[in-house]
């Protein structure tokens, strides 16, 4: 279900056909986790994503998508803010509207990985994991990022 969320002259919509491709490329390249994926990747986990699309007027400037089956598990990734938009609750924003999407806000396991934002995650209600040793992941050294 696409939905929208406006907070004066920011807006927020879930509509994976506004993302604009190439803002999303640009930021994550600066990221810590994903400055090796290249535009080819971001389309096609556009397609496979529910995505949440921040705007200042008709400029992206913030981007999160969550890995999901809607029921069981979803999984948080990429979330960024424009640099010269931080600081500003956007990022609060932006979370609030993902956890409390009707399609997202009941599903039994949400999760999401951080280097360096726990604080700020378990202000939304996140937490350290309960039991970690019963995670455990395979990666794919080529494509891990």
């Amino acid at each position: 279900m696409n939905k929208t969320y406006e907070l004066g002259e920011f807006l927020i919509t879930t509509d994976s056909e506004k993302v604009n491709v190439d803002v999303v490329n640009e930021l994550l390249a600066k990221s810590y986790w994903a400055e090796k994926r290249n535009k080819e990747i971001i389309e096609k986990f556009i397609k496979s994503s529910l995505c949440f699309s921040l705007y200042h007027l008709d400029k992206q400037i913030g981007f999160a998508r969550v890995v999901t089956d809607y029921i069981t598990f979803g999984y948080i990734r990429d979330v960024f803010i424009h640099e010269d938009y931080r600081s500003k609750g956007l990022g609060k924003w932006l979370i609030d509207c993902v956890v409390s999407h009707p399609d997202i806000k009941d599903i039994e396991r949400l999760m999401l990985a951080t280097k360096d934002a726990q604080g700020f995650y378990k202000y939304h209600g996140f937490s350290e994991l309960g039991k970690p040793e019963a995670f455990m992941e395979r990666l794919n050294i080529i494509s891990a990022m």
